[in-house]
């Protein structure tokens, strides 16, 4: 079932290429595109023989040299079993253990028959009195641990040959508490997996609306003993509940291993083939996730996401802060009327202001439109910037004589499709430590413009999903989460006063592009969050009023910026943290690289 829907989905987007760009000039590309996504190399994402050898010799210099993998065994499949235990077995790692702690009922004697029969001094088998369930077990597997750190793995899934010597390599590296790394799905040949899960770094908000951490999952065991170990009020997402226990720690560290060093098996009983297989998955999701909310001090409740295995916080608005809409403008009255109406008739959060910033405009019917918006909307006024067209400008121009708390810079060529799209924004703007806050963008046909803009792509920076057809999830559910970003478009985005400020607002040397990717970056760097939410919705008519930058002076001037940037950020701009090293830079759909990197390089 999941090849076949993997297969339609591909289609879908095959034929969405075709749409937008026009058949002669694109079919190549598109059929490359199709190629690539169906054709998977065998292995692709094992370890060299060579680099498993050496790392056989390889001894950690921190004191408890012993990371133990626990897993809760009960009525496991004989033939899943086997493979799961080799490949604990055919670990590069010397100083690893194994506690298997077996709930199995007497009809499946097979499975402590068999373990027992393996002669392995780093394997660990614990018969149980009873079934205590999925974290009661897990637990009584720990308190066998000799580790001091502990990873949490399925009695049927696969772990990578390297997955411990990657672990205690980055023990060593970072001190790292809790440690994650991407994962691979497979349904009979783990070495042939239908698809990878390739994570970002942490992202908080990533996970508040789903558990993209998953497998394999590396516990400090102070931090795990601490915390009290799983909780069965939460079986079924009871490492949901666990990782939002870790992150609410102080001075946690946190580190994510860019390689697949899991392999999940899909199958009827198995989460990974969706939360339908396990119902109460849900359930408890929310009920960790409320708990989690309580526990921070956070006015909030969780709710099912747009798709399932997916949920959403509905922060509360605990003040209801003015906000500033900044809109350039050069003429365009059509392009205009439609945002300015679309945003009175379509915007639930009444607390904000407009400034329409005109900006050498020479059609008397601007002026004329000008006159009649400002009679129609006591909060609207229209502010006259003389100087050429400089959007970084305009919109700092603006920003000394906004009165909100809050800045919502906004193109002309926008318009508003959900009603709670700006409350959407500012109640995320309102969270601790968040800057900036963008929203989903689509093209008047209904494909993504905007879903958030990674840096790379390109060589530069591009945008999540560009093309994607509206309504999916996307790449691991992230057209569908509020999640970190690096960057979001300032064709609508939202920052607080305060980030804008500690920033001294936009750069004014990027005049129209990549102004958006430096001010995130910078206010990035200064310690706020950059946000992407799915939950405020938009047209983007793009680059209506402005043109095409790939001509004369404006290709110029558009190359002059792209190096700008690359000047400041350097060869940073190439490892987005809330993207990964093997997906591809030269597309924009979270597509496997072509050519993944080499294994030492990640």
């Amino acid at each position: 079932m999941l090849k076949i829907k993997r297969f339609q989905e591909l289609v879908a987007l095959f034929f969405t290429y075709l749409k937008d760009e026009g058949f002669s000039g694109t079919i190549k590309r598109a059929l490359g595109f199709f190629k690539r996504r169906l054709k998977a190399k065998k292995g692709r994402f094992l370890p060299p023989k060579e680099a498993l050898e050496a790392q056989k010799n390889y001894v950690p210099a921190f004191e408890n040299k012993t990371i133990s993998v626990v897993t809760a065994l009960y009525n496991t499949n004989q033939v899943h079993l086997k493979e799961y235990i080799d490949s604990f077995l055919n670990q590069s790692y010397q100083f690893g253990q194994l506690v298997l702690a077996d709930a199995s009922d007497d009809e499946h004697s097979y499975v402590g028959e068999y373990v027992q029969s393996i002669e392995s001094d780093k394997i660990k088998y614990v018969k149980l009195n009873g079934n205590f369930g999925i974290s009661g077990n897990t637990n009584l597997a720990v308190s066998y641990a000799q580790g001091d750190y502990i990873c949490l793995a399925d009695h049927d899934d696969i772990l990578s040959p390297d997955a411990l010597y990657q672990m205690a390599k980055a023990i060593e590296e970072t001190g790292a508490d809790f440690i994650y790394s991407d994962e691979a799905l497979f349904d009979s040949d783990w070495t042939n997996p239908i698809v990878a899960h390739f994570k970002p770094d942490y992202s908080y908000y990533y996970l508040t609306n789903c558990n993209y951490i998953c497998h394999l999952a590396c516990i400090r065991r102070s931090i795990f003993t601490l915390l009290g170990g799983l909780q069965s009020s939460y079986d079924g997402a009871q490492d949901h509940d666990l990782f939002l226990k870790i992150t609410e720690q102080p001075d946690v560290k946190i580190h994510h291993i860019p390689k697949v060093l899991y392999y999940w098996r899909v199958h009827s009983q198995s989460t990974s083939g969706g939360v339908g297989a396990k119902p109460y998955v849900t359930q408890n999701a929310i009920k960790a996730l409320d708990d989690h909310l309580a526990r921070i001090g956070v006015q909030g409740k969780a709710v099912e996401g747009k798709f399932g295995s997916t949920y959403k916080i509905d922060y509360a608005l605990t003040s209801q802060p003015l906000v500033s809409i900044i809109i350039p403008n050069k003429d365009q009255v059509p392009v205009l009327t439609k945002c300015i109406d679309s945003l009175y008739e379509k915007t639930a959060y009444r607390n904000f202001e407009v400034l329409v910033v005109e900006n050498n405009s020479t059609d008397p019917e601007t002026f004329e439109y000008y006159g009649k918006i400002q009679k129609e909307h006591s909060n609207l006024k229209v502010l006259y910037y003389k100087g050429g067209f400089n959007f970084s400008a305009i919109n700092n121009f603006a920003a000394k004589q906004a009165k909100g708390e809050m800045y919502l810079l906004l193109n002309n060529d926008i318009e508003i499709i959900s009603e709670n799209w700006l409350g959407e924004m500012v109640s995320l703007a309102l969270q601790k430590n968040v800057g900036i806050v963008g929203a989903m963008l689509y093209y008047p046909n209904d494909t993504v413009q905007h879903a958030g803009v990674i840096t790379g792509l390109g060589g530069f920076a591009g945008h999540s999903h560009k093309y994607h057809p509206r309504g999916k999830s996307g790449y691991m559910f992230r057209l569908s989460c509020v999640q970190n970003l690096s960057c979001v478009t300032a064709a609508n985005l939202l920052v607080t006063k305060e980030a804008f400020d500690a920033a001294n607002g936009l750069d004014e040397e990027f005049t129209v592009a990549f102004n958006d990717v430096d001010f995130c970056l910078r206010i990035r760097d200064m310690g706020y969050q950059v946000l992407f939410t799915p939950y405020a919705e938009c047209y983007h008519h793009e680059s209506i009023s402005r043109g095409s930058d790939k001509k004369g002076e404006k290709k110029e001037r558009f190359e002059g910026e792209r190096n700008r940037l690359k000047g400041r950020f350097g060869d940073s701009l190439l490892r987005d943290p809330f993207y990964n090293p093997n997906l591809t830079l030269d597309m924009e759909d979270f597509s496997e690289s072509r050519v993944l990197p080499k294994y030492d390089e990640v």
